[in-house]
């Protein structure tokens, strides 16, 4: 295969994966707003307690061990049985001491969260930790066939069978009025149907797509200890790595969870009221991931031209497209942040029925800036060969939210638990931008670059708080919900579009940028006649 059919398939790949990456985002993020208006927010954070746990298990079986496996397989054409064994084994132990540790550690990591209750629920996701060494490995191997299309059909399965079995339970169970803990335990199976079904999936597609040769079961098995000893620290290394930095906001809710409500109760707030106050700061979670998902994924998509410089040697071309992804990022991730925070109001109200903790939602919508570039900043070293620091740096957002929460909740209540994410968010985005700076040694942001940027925020800042005070009137006419379902929707796309068009009018790309992006070639024409040649 030439080196121009190898790059037109590692693109049309990485296309493949991050197509099913954005539906599934968009999906884990999207029923959460349904789940909410069934079960109340005590019911949401009841469910957003325990999330986290399963969020840890989705990035093994989705990120690192898969990606890590992908580049054995490809190595090692000759010995994928022996392999798929040994990574397998290796993965299932691993499953078997997560699950163990999580199901029979129910009670005790409920209490330390405040809530006994919340042991059910715990063991209820325990078992999807058993599920993800298959779907890793399957995966994997897929991954390093260049076959991406199991991957995306398992991902797009998996999540598709999980957000139904949450909804269809969650439905069932509150009109059967069951209580909130079984409604919660009853969506946490999902986790379970989904991993099933991906499983399904995977071993399906492995049977048809399999080779006609068939090895002994001695010769399946048979591998040297030294080479063994290499899987388990590569698995170890950079899969773990790997999936730390997919794990970011995973860490900041982690944090929460393990002692925001206690420290409300603490503090001397009514248990029954910390837990609706948790369940409406956790209304920001969604609307984080959706902005987060918005801005990382087209910048994500530039990450692989980055790699794929390495073997240019061109020192021009990485930095321009590291500047390119930085850009993208910050310009998605501003433009989310600050369009939510002037709609916050409206959009808070159309969601989730109600305007409750509108202020603390308002805080919040500063973390998609932050940690969009966390993720972006981080996928940049890792694809260089950095793969340590990022992780590390992620890694630190558990401890670091957790702190701060002790610092702050006592005194300033879930105002204060929404500063810590900001806080914490801030210092790490800070720590990445300096390792990337000091990585690649190049100007990456530029002062026009932020003039541009600040300016273009600013107009579409102000336009949206005079529609918001010109379109008052609507709550006199029609329901609440309805008022507010207008202003937002009507606010969103009306001041993204006014953003957009700002921001390429005052040339923040070039035209050979804009061409890389979905729908190029129709934002190429909102820049300048004597700008638009590439």
């Amino acid at each position: 295969m030439g080196p121009s059919n190898q790059t037109k398939n590692l693109f049309k790949g990485a296309f493949i994966l991050t197509a099913a990456a954005l539906f599934t985002k968009l999906l884990s993020a999207g029923y959460r707003i349904p789940f909410q208006n069934i079960a109340g927010d005590v019911g949401f954070y009841i469910y957003q307690q325990v999330y986290p746990f399963y969020g840890i298990a989705m990035a093994l079986a989705t990120t690192g061990f898969p990606v890590v496996l992908s580049k054995l397989f490809a190595e090692h054409r000759n010995r994928e049985r022996q392999l798929f064994a040994a990574s397998f084994l290796l993965l299932q132990c691993f499953g078997i001491v997560c699950f163990a540790i999580l199901y029979l550690g129910a009670n005790f990591i409920a209490r330390v969260m405040g809530d006994e209750g919340l042991a059910i629920l715990l063991k209820a996701v325990a078992p999807v930790f058993l599920l993800f060494p298959g779907i890793s490995v399957l995966r994997g191997y897929f991954q390093g066939r260049g076959d991406m299309v199991p991957t995306a059909v398992s991902q797009i399965g998996e999540q598709s069978i999980r957000v139904a079995t949450i909804l269809v339970i969650a439905l069932l169970f509150v009109q059967q009025g069951y209580s909130l803990y079984l409604v919660g335990a009853g969506a946490m199976f999902g986790s379970i149907t989904g991993g099933i079904i991906a499983l399904i999936i995977l071993l399906l597609l492995l049977k048809n797509r399999r080779t006609s040769r068939r090895e002994s079961g001695k010769e399946f098995f048979m591998l040297r200890f030294s080479e063994f000893k290499q899987i388990a620290r590569l698995l170890g290394l950079q899969g773990m790595a790997i999936c730390i930095s997919s794990l970011l906001m995973v860490f900041i809710q982690l944090g929460d969870a393990l002692n925001l409500y206690a420290l409300l109760v603490k503090s001397g707030v009514d248990p029954e009221r910390a837990k609706e106050m948790k369940g409406i700061f956790d209304r920001g979670q969604p609307l984080i991931q959706l902005g987060l998902t918005a801005a990382s994924t087209i910048a994500f998509s530039i990450v692989p031209l980055i790699a794929a410089s390495k073997l240019r040697r061109e020192k021009d071309f990485l930095i321009g497209k590291i500047r390119l992804a930085v850009q993208v990022t910050i310009v998605i991730g501003a433009g989310a942040a600050a369009g939510l925070w002037a709609i916050v109001e409206p959009a808070n109200i159309m969601l989730f029925q109600n305007s409750s903790g509108t202020a603390v939602l308002a805080v919040l919508s500063i973390a998609i800036l932050f940690s969009s570039y966390i993720l972006t900043a981080s996928a940049i070293l890792q694809s260089r060969g950095v793969l340590l620091f990022p992780a590390a740096v992620i890694l630190t957002g558990f401890p670091l939210k957790y702190v701060l929460n002790l610092i702050l909740v006592p005194r300033f209540g879930t105002m204060g638990a929404a500063w810590a994410t900001t806080i914490a968010l801030f210092m790490m985005a800070v720590t990445v931008g300096l390792a990337l700076k000091d990585t690649f040694k190049g100007e990456i942001l530029n002062f026009s670059f932020i003039k541009n940027v600040i300016f273009a925020l600013g107009v579409m800042i102000v336009s949206l708080k005079l529609f918001l005070a010109g379109t008052d009137f609507l709550y006199h006419l029609d329901s609440v919900r309805t008022a507010a379902s207008l202003q937002a929707v009507i606010g969103c796309l009306a001041g993204g579009f006014l953003y957009v068009w700002l921001v390429i009018k005052r040339g923040v790309f070039r035209a050979d940028e804009l061409a890389l992006f979905p729908f190029g070639s129709k934002l190429i024409l909102l820049l300048p006649e004597d700008r638009r040649r590439k």
